[in-house]
């Protein structure tokens, strides 16, 4: 049997194709990592801070936790507004957030920047707090860098869709050679007792692979959010479909007797949802009383990985409409999708774990430009 040649000429392109496909590689993780270096580091410490918001937030207000009387002796929306109109009579109220039956509730005025605290059994109010508050000013820097949000917006999404191809460039880089003992212990392994050029090589190509899943999902997640093109396509891509201007229609009928007058109405909604409807934290509801005339009654429950279910009902005779959100187990993959987005992004989706999970991963991302300039800053002297 006659052995085939090789062909000289055939090899050499194949390997000139391949040089210059990874000289390209090489210069985009090089050049655009150092040039959008500093949006990712900002995006990612501020991502680290806010996967934290809600349990940092409840630590540091003294007032927060409240003595835990019974879900019966919650008061309901409407005597919630009146004691609390009473104690500050200045301000229109019509947006209630219960957070549960040990927390305070939050109420957002029409015409206040201030957020109103109140205690849910007695309606006495705890604390005004001004809404643009730390974490209100660490998010404008995560969603728009403390831009103007139409151009931060942009930035922060262009930024998230070059991040995300610089994991992807950077796992080629980080590809071993052969996977033999020596370079499967350099890919996986940092080597603490080397030189401080060799630790920083380490922490960003070693801590760069174990980060690598976490930060594609949320720069997938982040572009989902940013691109209305990436967001349909998606949605399409996972089969969903939506009609133009769908009819309104009644999905479930009121069958209770039908109560007079608008403060009546919002409390039996509200009996409703925490009692009859919610299927995870039944006694944290946000609820707001409707602002005109046509204005449908809005109720959001089901708080919970980060994930919610919106309800619409009709002012007049308080039917479910088709404007609500289906329960999560009733979905279809791509409204699951759209709506667990917000929780697969920020790690809420599995609770305290995936917190800090994603923690980890953020500040990983954020040391990634540092790591990574100091490795080309070490090369050129």
């Amino acid at each position: 049997m006659i052995e085939e040649k090789k062909n000289p000429i055939r090899s050499r392109k194949k390997k000139q194709k391949k040089v210059w496909w990874r000289r390209a590689n090489d210069w985009f993780h090089l050049w655009v990592g150092i040039v959008s270096g500093i949006p990712v580091v900002l995006i990612s410490l501020t991502g680290c801070i806010l996967v934290f918001q809600k349990e940092i937030t409840e630590w540091s207000r003294p007032w927060w936790n409240v003595e835990n009387l019974g879900q019966e002796n919650l008061l309901p929306p409407s005597e919630m507004r009146k004691r609390v109109a009473q104690q500050i009579p200045d301000m229109h109220i019509r947006k209630f957030w219960y957070y549960g039956d040990d927390a305070p509730v939050k109420i957002t005025p029409d015409d206040s920047e201030l957020l109103i605290y109140a205690n849910p059994y007695t309606g006495k109010v705890l604390a005004q707090i001004d809404h643009e508050d730390f974490f209100h000013e660490i998010d404008e820097g995560h969603r728009n860098l403390w831009m103007p949000p139409e151009l931060g917006r942009a930035v922060v999404s262009w930024t998230t869709l070059i991040f995300g191809l610089l994991l992807l460039t950077g796992i080629v880089l980080w590809w071993p050679k052969k996977w033999k003992k020596r370079q499967m212990r350099q890919a996986f392994m940092i080597t603490w007792k080397g030189k401080w050029k060799r630790i920083n090589y380490d922490l960003h190509n070693v801590l760069g692979f174990y980060a690598l899943l976490l930060g594609l999902l949320m720069a997938f997640t982040g572009l989902v959010m940013g691109f209305i093109v990436v967001r349909e396509s998606v949605f399409s891509a996972l089969g969903g479909t939506k009609a133009i201007d769908p009819p309104m229609y009644v999905i479930e009928k009121w069958t209770s007797p039908l109560p007079t007058g608008m403060d009546k109405k919002m409390d039996v909604i509200w009996h409703k949802v925490t009692h009859e409807i919610a299927k995870h934290n039944p006694m944290e509801i946000s609820i707001h009383f409707p602002k005109d005339t046509d204005e449908a009654i809005y109720a959001c429950t089901d708080m919970t990985g980060g994930t919610w279910r919106v309800l619409y009902f009709d002012r007049e005779n308080l039917n479910l409409l088709s404007s609500s959100d289906k329960p999560m187990d009733e979905e279809d993959t791509a409204n699951w999708f759209m709506r667990a987005n917000y929780g697969l992004h920020t790690g809420y989706i599995g609770g305290m774990f995936t917190k800090w999970l994603y923690f980890f991963a953020s500040l990983i991302c954020a040391s990634l430009p540092i790591t990574g300039f100091c490795v080309w800053l070490g090369k050129r002297k």
